[in-house]
């Protein structure tokens, strides 16, 4: 589920009868709702530049202690500002300047206010002390928050994944995916012994607490959004490789327990490379060559954890040994593998400010499965991949949620998206021209946060083509549009019927058996000459993802 995931991950697969929080339904919102989603000037007022997370797990009480620096940058004058903490998790002290700040709690959002003003360009820094037991995840990586469980041989196992449910479930951090911190440096202790950790970035050191306790400290070198911000707590194993690409010589590195390290080490070797290579082919340079690309095997299904990407599809092909296209190509690649390190590109490097935009993250990361098959079996395969995942689409509401609130959208975000993207293509007609577009977003938005309205202002404004009612369409309302037809006196008629007014795409139908042209429907019915074509043979190119329906 930057990720598998987002959501996802974040991923929410219906065919699996998957409840996940991330794709829950709300239909009303509450003032905690808007304290958590909500850019207010206690929030704009200040850009992250810096964070140290120091961490200590006491994993037999299930219970954190520790601190976070924030090191920022005044966009206002202010005297007060707002992070976030979940209130079940107890602050024990603000420093600054030596000091004690005041501070106020509403929900799970923290008001501080300062001895006196800080101005627009100071930098400046505050620390935040707290402890307490952490949400326990119900369902993760859907239903977020920390695991707590164990190996087969029965040594601890413990991650976290809050995708969605909100990094500040454990730690402090201004929680908003608009403001991304330039870089961190993560430090987690952990009970001397077998165990080992792993988080983000490259590991600095570990150092010896003294008390029964070592402190690994991780520095993430790229902009990293809070959700992906992780750690992994377990008996692993670890070896390494490279890869020679696009920027160069990038390293590889792999945690697995140890008890399954036989079975990871041929699995993944089979899709990461051919992975990496088919992404940077069309997406761009991978986007984090400074802190290296790393898959950890997790206890829970996978996440997009940047740089760290977090695998449990216990080895099997496809998503856990089934195939969500039902067409046999999803059973050659390990899809949690695919997924997730598609999100690098779109999750991670490409950022969604507001969780409502998530179809940035999970449409084109879904679209990255068909486009990995495209590489290693040609296009047939990867046209199959993505018309067979439309069984998988609810139309249940739309894509895009409600803003302000912490509200995503429709699961439709995946299959719904991928296949809008596919159609998309097809209108382009020039896959170099289409594979150009997917890298300049890559580039054009390398490691920034977005809004929808620029990555569809961007793919109009590349494509030459005039796409706003079709994104609204797909994205924010819920019908398919309908191309309906009759064919009479050697004459095929044809319309459209969708829920946005002027909708006017263009289409591919045989005009001829089995020879697709592009026609012009509107709102109206049109008119056009056919040879051989009548109401049972009429076809639209099933590339297209739209219904057809017999009119009178």
């Amino acid at each position: 589920m930057k990720s598998f995931f987002s959501a996802i991950i974040l991923i929410f697969f219906i065919t699996l009868g998957a409840s996940a929080q991330l794709m829950s339904k709300r239909e009303t919102f509450s003032r905690a709702d808007s304290l958590r989603g909500q850019l207010t000037p206690l929030r704009t007022c200040y850009d992250i530049n810096y964070y140290h997370l120091n961490v200590k797990i006491d994993i037999d009480r299930k219970f954190i202690s520790g601190s976070n620096e924030f090191n920022f940058t005044a966009v206002t004058d202010f005297t007060r500002l707002q992070f976030d903490l979940f209130s079940n998790l107890e602050i024990s002290k603000i420093i600054y300047k030596g000091q004690e700040l005041a501070y106020k709690r509403e929900f799970n959002a923290v008001f501080v206010t300062f001895p006196k003003a800080i101005k627009k360009g100071t930098k400046d820094k505050f620390e935040v002390f707290y402890s307490g037991n952490p949400v326990i995840a119900r369902n993760p990586p859907w239903d977020g928050g920390f695991i707590f469980t164990k190996d087969k041989t029965g040594n601890p196992w413990v991650s976290v994944a809050c995708q969605g449910f909100g990094a500040s479930s454990w730690w402090p951090n201004k929680d908003h995916q608009s403001d991304e911190v330039d870089s961190v440096l993560i430090s987690i202790s952990i009970p001397k012994g077998e165990l080992k950790e792993i988080s983000n970035g490259r590991l600095r050191s570990i150092v010896d607490q003294g008390d029964g306790y070592q402190q690994y400290n991780w520095f993430v070198a790229n902009p990293i959004n809070n959700y992906d911000i992780t750690f992994y707590i377990g008996n692993y194993a670890h070896w390494t490789d490279n890869y020679q690409g696009e920027n160069g010589n990038l390293s590889i590195d792999f945690w697995s327990l140890k008890e399954d390290s036989l079975l990871a080490k041929p699995h993944w070797d089979a899709d990461v490379k051919p992975m990496l290579k088919s992404f940077e082919h069309w997406f761009g340079p991978y986007p984090f060559y400074k802190d290296g690309y790393k898959l950890v095997e997790a206890p829970h299904l996978g996440m997009e954890h940047q740089s760290a990407v977090a695998y449990g599809n216990q080895f099997k092909m496809g998503y856990l040994g089934k195939d969500l296209s039902h067409t046999g190509w999803g059973l050659k690649f390990d899809f949690i593998t695919v997924h997730e390190s598609g999100h690098e590109w779109f999750g991670n490097n490409i950022t969604a400010k507001d969780i409502a935009d998530m179809w940035v993250h999970e449409s084109f990361t879904n679209y990255s499965e068909s486009l990995f098959l495209e590489s290693q079996y040609g296009k047939e395969a990867s046209t199959a991949y993505v018309v067979g995942i439309r069984k998988n689409i609810r139309n249940d509401s739309p894509i895009i949620g409600t803003y302000g609130v912490n509200k995503e959208g429709s699961g439709d975000m995946y299959y719904k998206g991928a296949n809008m993207i596919h159609t998309i293509r097809q209108l382009i007609q020039n896959d170099e021209k289409f594979r150009n577009i997917l890298r300049g977003l890559n580039k054009t938005f390398y490691h920034q946060t977005v809004t929808s309205a620029q990555i569809e202002n961007y793919i109009s404004k590349e494509s030459g083509l005039k796409l706003n009612k079709i994104f609204d369409q797909y994205l924010r309302t819920v019908q398919v549009p309908v191309l309906e037809y009759h064919v009479t006196n050697g004459k095929l008629f044809y319309r459209w019927t969708a829920s946005v007014q002027g909708f006017d795409m263009p289409v591919k139908v045989t005009l001829q058996p089995d020879v697709f042209k592009l026609i012009y429907p509107t709102a109206q019915w049109k008119e056009v000459n056919v040879t051989d074509i009548n109401d049972t043979n009429f076809k639209v190119d099933p590339n297209f993802y739209v219904f057809l329906k017999k009119g009178e």
